[in-house]
């Protein structure tokens, strides 16, 4: 048995299913991310298992401990919101210490040491004097990370927290993270709808939609075996196009350019060429209409002299393709 363990929980708000006989296993010392588009069920079973929300149908075992009906006050797990949720009237010291006085009895100096050993952990101790508003978004990120983690709770969870912050400090804050989550060795459940965070943070990525769990599996086996096709045109980059009554799905970068006197599967009319650094995509018109692109890397393209109006010719290695029931195809 797992760490947590999430069994046939379902839960309804007036007649809409926000969770269908959802079951899930998180292993200790694992940090999870719940990946999905908005309104899939991925906060409401955070909230669920941080005992904000009861739900209607199934059980949540922490810790081989039936937690199902105990309060969010009795679970023993930190938290981390989008929105930070400090007080603006208090320092980050401020901050950290208000936590530990309300759920610890230890003598005023151990507290300060505590919350001392967590800011430096967090990279803050230099700024524990500051207030929020001084603060830049991703030191006040740290700073909400502190307060949860200051307790030493059994468990942490992570609601969006990167997703009110700019590109860079996104990057660099979900490395800090994860080094932080790995030297604890925190079981740690994140909410996001970000599929890079999920798939750069994750041990384990639940893919969730419509309430329900559609796959399991680690970043890799997500990306390069999507079960379904929700999947695999959610996580990263799929060309969708019809054959022998399935639709069947390749990544861009699987793809192969060849020339006209070699073997291909494939022609495209090239409609756009997008230059991306590195690398580069081309995008064209194959002969039912459906859309493919192709990503190769930058001087491999310039070899090909490939040109808007032009025909390309496609490789698709069968390896490489996934097949699903025409009827369920994403983009179709």
């Amino acid at each position: 048995m797992g760490f947590l363990e999430i069994q046939n929980v379902s839960k309804r708000f007036d007649t809409l299913p926000a969770l269908d006989d959802v079951s899930i296993s998180v292993e200790k010392g694992e940090l999870v991310c719940i990946l999905g588009p908005s309104g899939c069920g991925k906060t409401t079973l955070l909230r669920i298992v941080a005992g904000l929300e009861t739900a209607d149908g199934g059980s949540v075992v922490i810790d081989g401990r039936d937690c199902t009906y105990l309060p969010a006050s009795k679970r023993n797990f930190g938290i981390v919101f989008q929105s930070y949720a400090l007080f603006p009237n208090m320092t980050v010291m401020g901050n950290i210490l208000f936590g530990l006085r309300q759920k610890s009895r230890q003598p005023r100096g151990e507290l300060v040491l505590r919350a001392h050993e967590v800011l430096r952990l967090v990279d803050l101790f230099d700024h524990r004097n500051k207030y929020p508003r001084q603060l830049s978004g991703g030191q006040q990120q740290r700073t909400a990370l502190a307060r949860a983690i200051a307790l030493s709770p059994s468990f942490l969870l992570l609601d969006e927290p990167l997703s009110a912050l700019d590109a860079k400090v996104r990057v660099k804050l979900r490395a800090e993270i994860r080094a932080i989550q790995r030297q604890l060795g925190i079981t740690t459940i994140m909410v996001t709808h970000d599929q890079e965070e999920a798939l750069t943070m994750a041990d384990r990525v639940i893919v969730m939609n419509n309430a329900v769990v559609e796959q399991i599996g680690t970043p890799r086996d997500i990306y390069d075996h999507p079960q379904t096709s929700f999947v695999a045109g959610f996580i990263g980059a799929m060309n969708f196009y019809s054959a022998g009554g399935e639709t069947h799905a390749i990544r861009p970068e699987k793809i192969r350019l060849v020339n006209r006197h070699e073997s291909y599967d494939e022609t495209a009319t090239v409609m756009r060429v997008e230059f991306k650094g590195p690398l580069t995509r081309v995008c064209g018109r194959m002969s039912d209409l459906s859309e493919i692109c192709v990503e190769l890397a930058s001087e491999v393209f310039d070899g090909l002299h490939l040109y808007e109006g032009g025909m390309m010719f496609l490789r698709l290695p069968e390896e490489h393709v996934a097949r699903y029931p025409c009827d369920k195809a994403a983009g179709q």
